[in-house]
């Protein structure tokens, strides 16, 4: 994690909202609705930070990422990078604004090209950008890289079937640094790593960071390993953020009911300790992201939940300290909070 006393703001996320329509028929196709997968998000992400991004499967997270360095474009909204809105860049501009953002993705396996060796996957958006010229000196960038991520230079010329998850994925992180980025959006990096593995990754994109100056959106399920890198945590639910707080805040004071519920559902390793913990049980399942609830999206599974959630969404509000909150009853939820830890 990073400290920076005058943080200047690197991505700035406006309303984005991505959308896939639902289509029915097969010789004549109608469409019948949507998959409002991220539903008018706004945040911002400082330079040199880390924003943990949480939540359930099938919330949105992902397709947050990619819609944020435009690997989707998005129904509408607003992505300012620099003061760039990228998403009414034309192709080729894009194309160039790639060298800038970049992603790491979840499975370190299906991301490589299994028929290129390690060497021609890191060199070739080396070679598309024009950053080296000659194949001595792209060769020389690929081995640095390597290097920098902890692998021996020499395994330039193996596949990726070669190599173990953890490496695999190490090579996934060498292939989104060899164009220098500024922003990097991790998407569930360690999810499929094993335990002691996905300390490792995570050292090392903390390392990665302070030596290079990189901001990420660090994506994932597991609420520890977004506790250890992350500079703010934001918990999204069924295409919509919930809660947006500094890491060690959000940990300690969790204010909206589907955060307690996600942080109480997280193992303490002391036997003792972790019987007498309260756990928050949540009934029913996720809504569908075609057909969301109105109102409050969490009111079909909050414990606290009234009339006024089912009928008003609530908006995301600072109750103090760039602590926001998107609920109606966000001061009942901290005093039920209080009276479980008692």
């Amino acid at each position: 994690m990073t400290d920076h006393k005058t943080p200047e703001t690197l991505i700035e996320v406006k309303d984005l909202k991505m959308y896939f329509p639902v289509t029915k028929g097969i010789v004549l196709r109608r469409k019948i609705g949507d998959v409002k997968a991220v539903d008018g998000l706004t945040f911002s992400i400082r330079k040199g930070e880390t924003l943990g991004l949480v939540g359930e499967s099938g919330c949105g997270k992902s397709t947050t990422g990619r819609a944020l360095i435009q690997l989707y474009k998005p129904t509408t909204g607003e992505v300012i990078f620099h003061g760039t809105d990228l998403t009414k860049l034309p192709a080729e501009q894009m194309r160039q604004m790639r060298r800038k953002v970049q992603m790491i993705f979840q499975d370190p396996y299906a991301s490589l090209n299994p028929r290129m060796t390690v060497g021609d996957i890191i060199a070739e958006p080396i070679m598309v950008h024009n950053l080296r010229k000659g194949k001595e000196a792209v060769r020389e960038r690929v081995q640095e890289l390597l290097k920098l991520v902890g692998l021996n230079p020499y395994f330039i010329n193996r596949y990726p079937h070669e190599f173990s998850g953890g490496q695999r994925q190490r090579i996934g992180i060498a292939r989104a640094l060899a164009v220098e980025p500024e922003f990097v959006v991790c998407d569930e990096p360690v999810s499929a790593l094993d335990v002691s593995i996905q300390a490792q990754i995570l050292n090392l994109l903390e390392d990665l960071q302070n030596q290079l100056g990189l901001t990420y959106l660090f994506i994932a399920h597991g609420l520890a390993a977004v506790k250890h890198i992350s500079d703010r945590v934001a918990v999204m639910y069924l295409g919509k953020i919930v809660e947006i707080a500094a890491g060690a805040q959000l940990y300690h004071t969790p204010t909206h009911p589907y955060t307690q519920a996600l942080l109480s559902a997280v193992p303490i390793p002391d036997p003792a300790l972790e019987r007498t913990r309260a756990r928050i049980i949540l009934t029913g399942d996720v809504p569908s992201p075609l057909n969301p609830p109105s109102g409050c999206r969490f009111h079909t599974r909050c414990p606290i939940a009234t009339e006024h959630c089912k009928q008003e969404e609530p908006e995301l509000k600072d109750i103090g300290g760039g602590h926001m909150v998107s609920c109606h009853r966000s001061s009942e939820a901290i005093a039920l909070m209080a009276v479980d830890k008692k």
